[in-house]
């Protein structure tokens, strides 16, 4: 598997995300997480990788993950995944929060909504679709047993979790959603978040075993 990392600006503001492009060596199908913006880099990454579009996978529909989604369709093709419940912010502002970072309003519409366990094969890798709500109703992370990574979008960061004060976001939900969903995950599993740095499930574990409820 060829996994590249860009952190791209969100159109007009610069907040930087990070995108991810996944290709499979063999079969050149590729897939991309979460592209912000600087659609025209990320298509040039796929290009220099002779890649074919397959799939644009969203965790969530915040404005500074889906910001480039529409140019980048156009550019490579491949089809949108969202969740059924983060379907809406799409095109609702009022959910994907696009004028409160001054950018333009999205315009979009998914290819194909996609539930908690689902499996995506982007060539010969397989990844698992992992319900994670609470930063967003219908936050979602993408596992790859095999490769041993996850996607976490805002769900993860190194030290911390994602907001839970905007539209549709919940802490409890994410904080059950991380020690009940990602905590379980092994160890050495690597954690390649919305944004900030890479860590590992094993160096965040301890944050959320003190926030579990105590049993008496």
């Amino acid at each position: 598997m060829i996994l590249k990392r860009l952190q791209v600006k969100t159109p007009q503001v610069g907040l930087l995300t990070n995108t991810y492009v996944i290709c499979d060596e063999k079969t050149k199908e590729a897939m991309v997480i979460d592209p912000g913006g600087e659609s025209k880099r990320i298509a040039e990454t796929l290009d220099i990788l002779e890649a074919k579009l397959k799939y644009i996978f969203i965790t969530h529909c915040h404005a500074d993950h889906i910001g480039g989604i529409s140019e980048l369709k156009k550019l490579k093709g491949g089809k949108i995944l969202i969740s059924r419940p983060d379907s809406e912010g799409l095109y609702n502002e009022e959910i994907n929060l696009a004028y409160y970072i001054n950018m333009e309003k999205p315009e979009l519409e998914a290819d194909s909504r996609v539930d908690d366990n689902d499996l995506i094969h982007v060539g010969n890798i397989e990844f698992k679709v992992i319900a994670t709500p609470g930063h967003t109703k219908g936050g979602l992370c993408l596992y790859s047993e095999k490769e041993g990574l996850v996607f976490t979008g805002d769900t993860l960061f190194s030290g911390a979790w994602g907001r839970t004060d905007l539209p549709t976001g919940s802490f409890e939900e994410i904080i059950n959603s991380i020690t009940d969903r990602l905590m379980t995950l092994p160890d050495d599993t690597i954690v390649y978040p919305g944004h900030g740095k890479i860590t590992m499930i094993q160096d965040e574990r301890s944050i959320y075993l003190e926030l579990k409820p105590k049993e008496f």
